[in-house]
């Protein structure tokens, strides 16, 4: 399982509204495989970072049009986990952000 978690969870998403959300509700985003599921996400969470997850929640969000040159081209669809943890534990890793 250790190394799947690993493959679940590719990278924290840290933007302005995620770090007030990690602050005023104790939650956490991450960009994650787009064949996990909410049980896998949860299991991989509590066995990285050693905390207890209350709920998960996911959405697929959709690529952007960019422009390369005078051409435009599409980013890639990815999805996005929102991950609520229990009150009075933190992950370090996010802290000072």
């Amino acid at each position: 399982m250790s190394g799947k978690a690993y493959q679940v969870l590719k990278r924290p998403v840290i933007t302005e509204k995620t770090t007030a959300a990690k602050d005023a509700l104790n939650q956490l985003s991450f960009e994650v495989d787009r064949r996990a599921n909410k049980i896998e996400i949860k299991q991989a969470v509590e066995k990285i970072f050693k905390v207890d997850v209350l709920e998960v929640r996911t959405s697929t969000v959709k690529g952007r049009m960019k422009r390369v040159g005078r051409h435009m081209t599409k980013t890639s669809d990815w999805k996005k986990a929102v991950v609520k943890i229990k009150p009075g534990q933190s992950v370090e890793f996010f802290e000072g952000v």
